[in-house]
């Protein structure tokens, strides 16, 4: 039997802002997964330097973990095309989505003005949305970005960038950091107890035999 054979269909990693104002607008797929991606835990304890020694070994939350990736954007293939999305404004509809998880909505920021002038001393800052940061359907994670760097590399005749490099820098959302009605208290939990179920499964009896002590 003749052709090509048939490769596996890859998932894609995404950003996604849960926007009821604006839905659409705020899920970024990644057009390239990226390659690599660095993932840092910290301790959260109430042991510590010069703390009692019954406390060096409790937990007091879930780590706090911080994620750093860097994605890949390349609007070439749909200005081969002729896509006329990519031909009017290249990259900037999805450097845009990216963006607005930074920034209240402009329609807020006036009604606060309004109520600034109209005499209202205590105004509450706004509430972003709640951001995930979706990794195939084990890794579901509510995160706050806490900065990223876009860096443009090629422009088209209108100076729309058509090929980008976004460096991200992602704070995992627990319970530690969550209220218990909020959705993404709920994702964690589940990440969590799939990441415990995952961990059963790491050591085998052979490899428990070879580390040298009795267990």
């Amino acid at each position: 039997m003749n052709g090509a054979p048939i490769s596996p269909r890859l998932l894609k990693g995404a950003i996604v802002g849960l926007d009821k104002a604006n839905p659409i607008a705020s899920v970024i797929v990644f057009q390239y997964n990226p390659d690599t991606m660095t993932r840092r835990l910290e301790a959260r304890t109430s042991g510590g330097e010069g703390g009692e020694r019954s406390e060096a070994l409790r937990l007091t939350s879930a780590p706090k973990e911080t994620i750093t990736i860097s994605i890949e954007m390349d609007a070439t293939d749909q200005l081969e095309t002729a896509n006329p999305l990519a031909v009017e404004t290249g990259l900037n509809p999805t450097l845009a989505a990216l963006e607005m998880l930074f920034y209240p909505k402009s329609s807020v920021v006036t009604q606060n003005l309004a109520r600034a002038r109209g005499g209202m001393l205590e105004i509450i800052p706004v509430e972003a949305p709640l951001t995930l940061f979706v990794w195939g359907p084990q890794r579901v994670l509510p995160v706050r970005i806490t900065s990223f760097s876009i860096t443009e590399e090629a422009f088209d005749t209108q100076l729309n960038p058509t090929r980008a490099k976004v460096d991200l820098t992602l704070q995992v959302l627990s319970y530690y950091d969550l209220k218990i009605e909020n959705p993404g208290f709920s994702l964690f939990m589940a990440y969590q107890i799939a990441r415990e179920a995952m961990a059963t499964r790491n050591t085998s009896s052979d490899s428990v035999q070879n580390i040298g002590v009795s267990l």
